[in-house]
C-alpha cells in the first residue's frame, strides 16, 4: 500500500515536471516569436493597430479622455490591490483562525514570488523599448488633453510589470482557492491591465508576450512544485502567532 502511494506520488511529480518544462518551452517560444522577426513581425502590426484604435477615440470624446485619465491614475492602482484583497478576504471571512493565518501567509508567499519573478524578468529579457505614446508621432496623449496626474507613457514598458503581477495573482488563486476564484481573478486582470493598453502606456505585446512569457516560465516552478508549499510552511513555522487579547467584562 505504501509503495503504491509512493509510486503514485512519483508519477504525479514527474508529470508536473514534464508540464512545467512544456510551459517553460511555450513561454520561450512565445518570446522568440516576438523577439526574432525583423521589427517583431506580425506582432508589430497587431501592436500598432490596437494602439491606434484606442488612441483615435481620444480626439472624439471628452468622456473617454476622462475615463482613461482616471483608470490610469496611481489611485486606480490601489483599486486593483483592493479588488485582489477583497477576493482573498471573501475566503478569509469563511475560514477558522488557522485558515485565516494560512491565507495571510499565502498572500506573503505570492508577494515574494511576484517580486522575484518580476526582477528576474526585468533583468533577463534583453529588451528595452518605449511605450507607443513615445514611439509614434501625431497622436493624442491624455496628459496633453487633461492636466491631471495619469500614466500615459513609459520609457521602458517591456515586460508589463503591472500585468505580470496580476497574472501571478491569478495563478495563486487557481492553485490555492480553486477555479471560481481563478475566473474572478482573470476578470480583475482584464479590468486593471487593459487601461494601460488603451491609454498607450503599454503595447499589447508588453503584456501578451512580456508578462505572459515571464509567468509561463517562472510561475509553474513555484506553484506546480513543492516550492510554494515549502515557503508557506516556513512562514507558518517562523512567523509569530497572532495573540488574542482577552476582553474583561
Amino acid at each position: 500500500m505504501v509503495a503504491t502511494i509512493i509510486n503514485a506520488n512519483d508519477t504525479t511529480m514527474k508529470t508536473r515536471i514534464s508540464l512545467n518544462i512544456l510551459l517553460s518551452a511555450a513561454g520561450v517560444a512565445l518570446f522568440l516569436s516576438w523577439y526574432l522577426p525583423v521589427n517583431h513581425g506580425y506582432w508589430s502590426v497587431l501592436d500598432s493597430a490596437i494602439f491606434h484604435f484606442f488612441n483615435h477615440g481620444l480626439g472624439e470624446s471628452r468622456a473617454y479622455v476622462w475615463f482613461l485619465a482616471i483608470t490610469n491614475n496611481r489611485a486606480f492602482d490601489a483599486c486593483s490591490l483592493l479588488a485582489m484583497g477583497c477576493l482573498m478576504l471573501s475566503f478569509w471571512r469563511k475560514a477558522d483562525d488557522a485558515g485565516r493565518r494560512r491565507i495571510v501567509i499565502i498572500g506573503l508567499t505570492m508577494l515574494l514570488a511576484a517580486v522575484v519573478i518580476n526582477q528576474l524578468a526585468q533583468h533577463l529579457m534583453p529588451v528595452k523599448r518605449a511605450s507607443p505614446t513615445l514611439y509614434f508621432t501625431d497622436i493624442y496623449r491624455v496628459k496633453d488633453l487633461l492636466h491631471i496626474p495619469t500614466k500615459d507613457a513609459s520609457k521602458d514598458s517591456f515586460p508589463g510589470d503591472h500585468g505580470m503581477m496580476l497574472l501571478i495573482f491569478a495563478g495563486f488563486m487557481w492553485r490555492y482557492f480553486g477555479t471560481k476564484a481563478f475566473v474572478i481573478s482573470l476578470i480583475i486582470v482584464v479590468v486593471f491591465a487593459f487601461p494601460r493598453l488603451m491609454i498607450g502606456a503599454h503595447w499589447f505585446t508588453d503584456i501578451a508576450v512580456g508578462s505572459l512569457t515571464a509567468v509561463l516560465i517562472g510561475l509553474p516552478w513555484v506553484l506546480m512544485t513543492p516550492l510554494s508549499d515549502k515557503v508557506i510552511h516556513l512562514f507558518d513555522r517562523y512567523l509569530p502567532p497572532v495573540k488574542k487579547q482577552k476582553i474583561n467584562n
